[in-house]
């Protein structure tokens, strides 16, 4: 028999999704590692998972105690879910900005739910400095600091790196990712350059973030005004993106975004949430770049059904000037289904 120990023992060795459409357009082999298929739902239960094993094996974690965190969402998802299997109390501050579904699942789950308001990092009511202070405040409780926790970066380093090289047989030419933590991408990037230093690392970068400015020029400023991405894009360079193998960082439009998440959707079956989109986008630039017989491996961070009020809502795309970019393929006439019932 074999069978996983556990929510825990389930995370990770996630497989390779090739992109068909993706992939005979550029020539390449377009891959997509398939985190949404984790049990907590994203590439975040990775970090999640190591942040607590660790912080129970250091002794900061004692039967009992409480988890704190600030997050957008995903790794707060990890965490309720961690802290479930565990036995930990969960405690997520979020700024109040996200998808509905998201505090919704959060709650669901179990997890007490702070909504704050939405600030720069720089002020001290940001949420990650508020979850800061409540674990600071709390008897026997972490923070788990999923930006400058280097486990986060280690969990990549040590899992999802070496499931790439292992399921690409280390054919693997380039690979790209959005950074929200950088954990992601640092710990992925540092492990292929490991292997082979010809291994391109791509960040992809959506509008508001100063990251593409960053590698352009060493200098962090932000390009554009804001992002309907959810979780990505910062204005710091992070402990877990500090020295990271950056060869060069693209800049992905929403625009760009929404056509690749609705291709997702509708020319692979994917239905997968924006960083999926922005990462996918950066992935088939790159392709088209090196040229026909590459290997570019991207990640597929999370499921569509946290955004369906938002990405997935004509609507709320209409309001801000994206819907065109979400249009289905030709459909025939919807059917008369009156027609064909009995009376």
């Amino acid at each position: 028999m074999s069978a996983a120990e556990g929510f825990l023992g389930a995370v990770g060795q996630t497989p390779l999704i090739r992109l068909r459409r993706m992939s005979e357009e550029t020539g390449c082999e377009v891959l997509g590692k398939a985190e949404f298929l984790n049990p907590g739902g994203s590439v975040k239960d990775r970090a999640a998972r190591a942040i607590v094993l660790e912080a129970e094996r250091s002794g900061a974690l004692a039967p009992g105690g409480t988890v704190v965190e600030g997050t957008a969402g995903n790794t707060g998802i990890g965490l309720a879910h961690v802290c479930n299997a565990r036995g930990y109390r969960c405690v997520i501050v979020m700024p109040d900005n996200q998808s509905p579904e998201k505090y919704r699942l959060l709650e669901t789950l179990g997890a007490e739910v702070h909504r704050v308001p939405t600030v720069p990092y720089s002020n001290p009511n940001q949420y990650q400095k508020v979850a800061d202070r409540l674990a600071r405040s709390l008897p026997n409780a972490i923070w788990a600091n999923q930006f400058d926790n280097t486990v986060n970066r280690q969990a990549h380093l040590d899992t999802t790196g070496p499931e790439i090289w292992a399921q690409t047989d280390g054919r693997v030419d380039a690979f790209t990712c959005a950074a929200g933590t950088g954990g992601t991408f640092a710990g992925v990037s540092q492990y292929l350059k490991s292997k082979r230093k010809s291994v391109r690392c791509v960040l992809a970068d959506p509008p508001g973030s100063s990251l593409y400015e960053y590698v352009r020029s060493g200098t962090l400023k932000a390009t554009g005004s804001g992002s309907i991405t959810e979780g990505i894009g910062i204005g710091r360079i992070t402990a877990n993106l500090r020295d990271a193998p950056i060869d060069e960082a693209v800049h992905i439009t929403d625009a760009e975004t929404v056509r690749y998440v609705y291709r997702l959707l509708y020319e692979e079956g994917l239905f997968l949430g924006s960083t999926s989109g922005i990462n996918v986008a950066a992935a088939a630039g790159v392709a088209r770049k090196l040229g026909p017989g590459h290997t570019v491996v991207t990640i597929l961070c999370d499921g569509g059904a946290k955004y369906q009020s938002r990405l997935f809502n004509r609507d709320w795309l209409a309001e801000k000037g994206l819907a065109e970019h979400a249009s289905p393929p030709c459909r025939d006439e919807p059917l008369d289904v009156r027609a064909v019932m009995v009376a």
